[in-house]
């Protein structure tokens, strides 16, 4: 395993960095919010349990630490997580990055821009670097349909990319172009 791949993140660990990065909490509101009916869970939902694994992971990774504890409503204590400067940093980065593939678009591409707004991030950024890059998957698709127009699956992937260019132009950050 190449040091890229074990450094990378899961989705669900990327929504839980995005949700501290928005303000610090315990575990227990981060699950709250990754439920399938919470706001960033509409999008990537997780059990608790996988969301307590997320934060051990992002701990052990040194991009969340505790900042505090309260009472918890059951008796014992929550401890309350933030992101370390490096988890920040880490999180700067994804949010700006295009996402690579179309398969991907519709859970990779939608997380980052809700997170985008609850982190209250600029989108126009992600925004026209992910419309550069399905403009060029777009292109490439067209010039495959080309030689072989009867290729299903490249027929999917061109409608994808087309879909994909219609929905970057009716976001926000595309209409200041």
């Amino acid at each position: 395993m190449s040091r890229g791949q074990r450094d990378a993140l899961l989705l669900g660990e990327w929504a839980c960095l995005g949700i501290l990065a928005a303000g610090p909490a315990h575990g227990y509101d981060v699950a709250a919010r990754l439920k399938p009916g919470g706001d960033i869970g509409r999008v990537w939902s997780l059990s608790r349990a996988l969301t307590y694994r997320a934060l051990d992971q992002l701990t052990g990774r040194g991009y969340v630490e505790p900042v505090g504890v309260e009472p918890g409503l059951a008796g014992g204590e929550r401890t309350i997580l933030a992101p370390t400067p490096a988890g920040r940093a880490q999180l700067r980065r994804w949010l700006a990055e295009p996402v690579l593939h179309l398969r991907d678009l519709r859970s990779e591409l939608v997380l980052k821009l809700v997170l985008c707004g609850v982190c209250q991030v600029d989108t126009a950024p992600l925004v026209a670097a992910q419309r550069a890059h399905a403009e060029d998957m777009a292109a490439a698709l067209e010039a495959q349909m080309a030689t072989d127009p009867a290729d299903v699956v490249v027929l999917w992937r061109h409608e994808a990319a087309q879909a994909a260019l219609r929905f970057l132009d009716h976001l926000p950050a595309a209409q200041g172009r």
